[in-house]
């Protein structure tokens, strides 16, 4: 639970709603940023614009996706988890609304670089993770929480930014190097988070409905070696991402993540779909990591598939299954999900889906991804219209009072 002391509430009080946590502000700005990146990289690739960008449009999109629109959600994840995690009050007022426009000045410089300094991008984007992280680490280390990893991670996503913008000027031998690395960082986080919260959550649920056989098992050692090896595999690929070793490790930790997931009983929660998107959503980790090292070494399907179930399935589900619950949750709504939000998880399992089998598919490749980027597009898009009035709003009992 936390406690605020009096100054600290009259602070909080006096602070708009929608600035009473980062979470409120971050989320819709990360989700409009989606919408936005997925609709002009699908049309500069399709030759329908030109952008304004002085880097390739390719690497300009995964950036923007990696740690434009990835990075706001951090934030956004990050202010809403620690005053759980540490019992001190959320930061309010003029603080949000300064690292909200420090991503959004981030975001502009960038896409705007062909006129703008790259450089000057470059030291918005890494200067608001490195806030992020500075926050982080005051608030773990004051109350002695036990999440210090989440430190490491952040770090070094914040390090991978900045080798990727050092790539994107031309400083790096091996441009890919700081996607790889963040990319990377981004699944391990949905690793320990997603691994943590999944069963815990599916725990709470089933107890609830007087479920007490065959409980989800909880994060052990066995667990631990699981993530040991999913990161072994994945700093290989990034040292090595077409070695056949990297891929044959790919393979032994998305089986070692399949196992983990069978053990969270998540066909008993079939039934609330607020708890068994996290599983589905989950379920794309271990797909795409097999379908990443079959890439590697057996070219049936190419490898930005497999990329994209990682990355459009993995990051994109998940995301939306945490926005849509902390949104819930910390707002004071019922945990439960509406159509609206069924239909949001809809909307970004079948963008993701079909952008995996895309190749694969006996139709026109562009008009394909065209269609998966829309369907994609469109779960944030769905999530901005029902989800951000709800954390710009009180809470429908607290307008009675």
């Amino acid at each position: 639970m936390v406690t605020m002391d009096a100054k600290t509430k009259d602070a909080a009080a006096a602070s708009p709603l929608w600035l009473r946590g980062g979470y409120r502000v971050l989320f819709g700005c990360g989700a409009l940023w989606a919408v936005i990146v997925v609709i002009l990289w699908v049309g500069a690739l399709g030759g329908g614009w030109r952008l304004p960008i002085a880097m390739d449009p390719l690497a300009w999109h995964q950036h923007e996706m990696l740690f434009g629109y990835l990075g706001a959600i951090i934030g956004g994840f990050v202010s809403a988890a620690m005053p759980n995690w540490t019992a001190r009050p959320t930061v309010t007022g003029w603080r949000v609304a300064a690292v909200a426009g420090l991503w959004l000045a981030a975001r502009l410089a960038i896409l705007f670089s062909a006129t703008v300094p790259p450089l000057v991008g470059a030291t918005l984007d890494t200067a608001y993770l490195l806030i992020l992280l500075a926050y982080a680490a005051r608030e773990i280390f004051a109350s002695g929480n036990h999440n210090k990893p989440i430190l490491i991670i952040l770090l070094l996503v914040t390090a991978a930014c900045a080798l990727d913008h050092a790539a994107m000027m031309g400083a790096l031998a091996d441009p890919a190097l700081g996607m790889r690395l963040g990319f990377a960082l981004i699944l391990l986080l949905i690793a320990l988070v997603g691994g943590r919260i999944t069963p815990a959550f599916t725990r709470n649920w089933l107890v609830r409905q007087g479920d007490s056989e065959r409980l989800p098992v909880l994060p052990n050692r066995f667990d631990m070696a699981v993530i040991g090896v999913t990161a072994i595999a994945l700093a290989a690929w990034v040292a090595a991402p077409f070695h056949s070793i990297a891929a044959g490790l790919l393979i032994v930790g998305g089986i070692l993540q399949v196992v983990r997931l069978a053990r969270w009983a998540g066909l008993k929660a079939l039934s609330d779909s607020l708890v068994f998107v996290l599983h589905l959503s989950y379920a794309w980790l271990p797909a795409g990591l097999i379908l990443l090292g079959c890439a590697m070494l057996y070219p049936i399907l190419p490898i930005s598939s497999a990329v994209h179930a990682l990355g459009a399935g993995a990051m994109g589900a998940m995301t939306l299954a945490v926005m849509t619950r902390a949104t819930r949750g910390h707002t004071g709504r019922p945990l439960e999900a509406d159509r609206a939000t069924v239909f949001i998880y809809m909307l970004v399992h079948s963008g993701a889906l079909l952008r995996v089998a895309a190749p694969l598919l006996p139709f026109d490749y562009m008009w394909i991804i065209g269609a998966a980027g829309c369907l994609w597009a469109a779960a944030f898009l769905l999530f901005l219209l029902v989800y951000v009035p709800m954390a710009m709003r009180p809470a429908p009992n607290e307008c009675l009072k």
